[in-house]
């Protein structure tokens, strides 16, 4: 049994078996109302909150739009906390003159990227995300799909407010313009409903159940690799599927040919790199450790370290 933290934040966590194993009941203090939440342990039993990826992000996701993290990207070590307008003012010379001493400091060539991240504090309200989580859930276990995806989804894609990306993606769930069309939703120019929490959530629910997990299971057949779809590796692979689209995954996994389905996979997927599979697409997955361990965090809600089955890959 999970028990909540001290505080208000939560009054009592309550399994709800008729949605998932997974989904609990978050209840605020003075608020009878139930929310869905999904719980996913296997995070903590693969120890994932020590990683120093998630590490960064959360650092990311608590930090004014103001302040950067100077870091390297291969291993996402933080060099230094700065001003943006500090950054900024050494001028292009300068910041290249910075980028140089920081790889001799660390012993490393000039194939290696010192990476200024801004801040990111504003995007993920995670208030605003959590209002979401419920409906969210209620949508795709309606659609027979795992509300983990939909958790996931919310908390990283559009958790602040309904905006467009440079890529044409819209609504709570980041849909394009093909996409919603092909389940069905109406996307012209007097509506567009992706914007339609319950409508979207049914396009996206659908892309995931009909065209993410079942690529992502011809590209692990392909590769003679055995699955369960409840593994957490598996929904990581099938989210970068979501965000990068299987092809490309298919191309980024080829990289490097995993044997073994296991967090190793998706560990490695970090590092790949094709044409079409680049910085955000490695990212994908950090973003969603990183989100749903803060999110947890917020509401208090983490596990017992004597009920953890510690796993290591």
């Amino acid at each position: 049994m999970i028990l909540p933290g001290g505080g208000d934040s939560l009054r009592n966590v309550v399994p709800n078996k008729d949605l998932c194993g997974s989904v609990v009941g978050v209840c605020k203090s003075g608020d009878n109302y139930c929310h869905n939440y999904v719980y996913d342990k296997q995070m903590y039993e693969f120890r994932c909150d020590t990683l120093p990826q998630v590490k960064f992000w959360r650092q990311i996701m608590n930090l004014h739009k103001d302040s950067a993290l100077i870091n390297l990207s291969h291993n996402r070590k933080v060099v230094e906390k700065t001003h943006t307008q500090n950054w900024s003012a050494k001028g292009e010379e300068g910041r290249q003159q910075y980028r140089d001493s920081i790889r001799r400091a660390n012993g490393l060539d000039s194939t290696h990227h010192v990476l200024l991240t801004d801040g990111k504090q504003f995007f993920y309200d995670f208030d605003k995300a959590f209002v979401n989580f419920d409906k969210g859930i209620n949508s795709f276990v309606a659609n027979d799909v795992d509300p983990w995806y939909a958790q996931a989804i919310l908390l990283i894609e559009s958790p602040n407010k309904l905006q467009k990306s440079n890529a044409g993606a819209y609504g709570p769930f980041q849909l394009m313009k093909p996409v919603a069309r092909l389940f069905g939703l109406k996307v012209n120019r007097q509506m567009d409903e992706r914007a339609d929490f319950e409508r979207a959530a049914y396009a996206a629910s659908s892309l995931i159940k009909t065209i993410c997990i079942p690529n992502t299971k011809q590209i692990l057949d392909s590769l003679h690799i055995a699955y369960k779809e409840d593994d957490l590796w598996f929904k990581l692979l099938v989210m970068h599927a979501y965000h990068a689209g299987s092809g490309n995954v298919r191309q980024a996994l080829y990289t490097f040919m995993p044997t073994s389905g296991d967090m190793s996979l998706i560990y490695n997927l970090w590092h790949a790199q094709t044409r079409h599979f680049r910085s955000a697409s490695q990212n994908y997955s950090q973003l969603i450790l990183a989100a749903m361990f803060e999110m947890n965090s917020r509401i208090k809600l983490t596990p017992d370290p004597a009920n953890l089955n510690v796993k290591n890959n």
